[in-house]
């Protein structure tokens, strides 16, 4: 089965068809600025303008900087405002003449992950950490989301872990990668004793950089870096059309 992945993001929206059976995109990505305001509507007319180019009417996928629960947007991030309180599923479908289904952007990395990635043959609880100017979390329980998760918001040392320690935090702070390798190790021990997952798998820009920090890295869970890259949103996103 195809899908259309769209990957919603704050400053670029893009596209491929996606073969849900191999995780494998069948097209080549198709991308569009984000428009400046990121409003709904302005929204939607690149959402209708991404499936002219590639002249689609079977199901979407889409993945969004938000919390999304019932086709409704509950949070907004990087993007307006006035997404809070939309019926998301149902603008974009009645835009676009699609199916459209909504999931919370980390949710759709995680999927494309958990399914062809370096989650592919774990078993029991994977956590997925993606790192960058935030973090965000996923979990799954033999294959299956525990949606619209906020992890990086849990208080930690009299901040949030995500304030103590993604990777804005490194840059802005200017920390070594050794400094910066203990703070994640802190964070990434917290949630160990909290959940006890099977499997740790790092995402986001520190993914690519492993090799610089995991020395650093001593939580008994086995921790891997993530495998799908830039397209895993794009194809987790067509991936929650088809494993629900």
């Amino acid at each position: 089965m195809e899908v259309l992945g769209i990957d919603f993001g704050g400053s670029g929206i893009k596209g491929a068809i996606v073969d849900t059976k191999t995780g494998e995109l069948v097209t080549e990505r198709h991308r569009i600025d984000t428009p400046q305001p990121a409003t709904p509507d302005a929204v939607a007319e690149v959402m209708a303008e991404l499936t002219e180019h590639f002249n689609w009417k079977g199901k979407v996928g889409v993945g969004v900087p938000a919390v999304v629960k019932n086709g409704v947007m509950l949070t907004a991030a990087n993007i307006d405002n006035s997404w809070i309180g939309q019926e998301v599923n149902k603008q974009l479908s009645e835009k676009t003449g699609c199916e459209v289904e909504c999931v919370n952007d980390a949710d759709a990395a995680g999927i494309a992950e958990i399914h062809f990635g370096a989650g592919a043959k774990a078993k029991g609880m994977v956590f997925l950490l993606t790192v960058g100017t935030g973090i965000g979390t996923v979990i799954f329980i033999d294959k299956h989301l525990v949606p619209n998760l906020e992890l990086g918001h849990l208080e930690f040392k009299g901040k949030t872990i995500e304030r103590y320690s993604a990777d804005s935090v490194r840059k802005r702070k200017d920390l070594s990668w050794e400094e910066w390798g203990k703070r994640f190790n802190n964070a990434l021990d917290y949630y160990d004793r909290m959940f006890n997952p099977n499997l740790f798998i790092v995402g986001g820009g520190v993914s690519k950089k492993m090799d610089k920090f995991e020395e650093y890295i001593n939580v008994d869970t086995p921790v891997v870096p993530a495998e799908m890259e830039n397209n895993a949103g794009i194809i987790g996103a067509a991936l929650n059309m088809v494993y629900k």
